[in-house]
């Protein structure tokens, strides 16, 4: 999706009026620890500029580190529910394909599938 499109999207997003729910709590807890990583590398970035003394450590790092691995299941969790909302309202698997910038329905569903596998083993303890 071209950087316009996103921002247009951000936009007409934006207006919409918060609720509480699943999906609004996955969606902050994403927002925080996204903030905190941004945190990090803002002080990291600052520290290196200015030759400071370390404000830094490799635990902090190690810690920013340490949160990717949720932030990419809540981030899958989210896009399979927007996903599953998107076919509720009645979208063709080539409409959100285009919305997610891949070129075909396949190649959506196969995502979903992917998305839907990976967040069951998760919940299994596979992975």
């Amino acid at each position: 999706m071209p950087r316009d499109f996103r921002q247009q999207a951000r936009d007409r997003l934006s207006v919409l009026t918060p609720t509480s729910g699943d999906g609004a709590t996955a969606a902050r807890r994403v927002e925080q620890d996204a903030s905190l990583v941004g945190r990090l590398l803002a002080a990291a970035g600052e520290q290196n500029h200015h030759g400071r003394e370390p404000g830094v450590i490799p635990d902090d790092v190690g810690a920013a580190l340490g949160l990717f691995e949720d932030i990419r299941e809540q981030l899958d969790r989210l896009e399979t529910q927007v996903v599953i909302e998107a076919r509720r309202r009645g979208m063709e698997w080539r409409e959100i394909a285009a919305h997610q910038g891949l070129n075909s329905s396949q190649a959506a569903s196969q995502r979903y599938q992917r998305l839907m596998t990976r967040l069951e083993e998760i919940r299994q303890g596979v992975r």
